[in-house]
């Protein structure tokens, strides 16, 4: 029987295949369209992207308003992605689409009156983590492990490690505030992380995947093991034989750079 690294590496050269597979298809589709203005092209660039769509709309669930709608609004700025996109830039075209798409959402609930907000339980967590730290640093005399933190707060590691994540959001980006476990600027890729979300389509893999290419080994690894993986924190941890607090620091850390990357205007904001 094949180890388990056998198998994940396995699976990872079958989704790198395929992401080379796609992008080539997306490539050819975006020449057609902008050099021949073949509208077959671009009508098939939008329903091949549609679960992009589907997926950062989906990631607003539970905020009011129908998912159809927001597929709907989200399928305008998928469309207005494909007109602008230029093809020659080098940048691929997931990476491009993702903040206006988001963008599109977002001011649909800005001209509804609507906040997109931290979800309340996290909300509350954040702050009760926030004096256990506090407190248990003033009656220790050094800073609390997570698992100390956890303890005195009658909760698990994991939600103590969400609550640290997400609170983040507060001080930066509030886009990253649709998803229940989101970092310090993660918005947009901490979506894709959703405890209840596996990353299947190429389309998720492919932001990610071209996004943190030039990030170190370590930083890809664990950003891989996190989204395209679907491993918590503490998995992550148990497998580098590190402890949750320094996966949450790099997490944290290269959630920023890839927030930058993806969000340069500061959509989120």
């Amino acid at each position: 029987m094949p180890s388990k690294n056998a198998v994940h590496e396995s699976a990872r050269r079958g989704s790198r295949s395929k992401l080379a597979w796609d992008k080539a298809r997306t490539h050819e589709l975006f020449r057609r369209y902008k050099e021949h203005g073949d509208e077959d092209a671009r009508e098939q660039l939008i329903m091949n992207h549609l679960n992009l769509v589907h997926f950062l709309a989906a990631k607003f669930k539970n905020r009011g308003e129908p998912l159809d709608d927001l597929v709907q609004v989200g399928t305008v700025g998928l469309i207005k992605a494909i007109d602008r996109f230029d093809p020659s830039r080098g940048l691929e075209f997931t990476t491009y689409a993702t903040p206006t798409i988001l963008g599109e959402i977002k001011r649909h609930f800005r001209d509804k009156g609507w906040s997109v907000r931290v979800p309340r339980r996290l909300q509350e967590l954040s702050a009760k983590v926030n004096q256990a730290t506090e407190e248990l640093t003033k009656e220790l005399q050094r800073t609390p492990s997570v698992e100390e933190i956890a303890k005195s707060l009658n909760t698990s590691v994991d939600e103590v490690l969400e609550a640290m994540e997400s609170s983040g959001a507060y001080s930066s980006v509030s886009l990253e505030t649709s998803s229940s476990d989101e970092e310090d600027a993660p918005s947009i890729i901490d979506r894709y992380a959703s405890e209840d979300e596996a990353l299947d389509s190429a389309d998720d893999r492919m932001v990610i995947e071209d996004t943190i290419r030039d990030f170190s080994p370590r930083e890809q690894e664990v950003i891989r093991m996190r989204f395209l993986e679907g491993l918590t924190q503490v998995e992550i941890a148990q497998r580098l034989g590190v402890s949750q607090v320094q996966v949450s620091r790099l997490l944290r850390r290269t959630l920023k750079r890839i927030q930058e990357k993806i969000d340069p205007e500061g959509l989120g904001r």
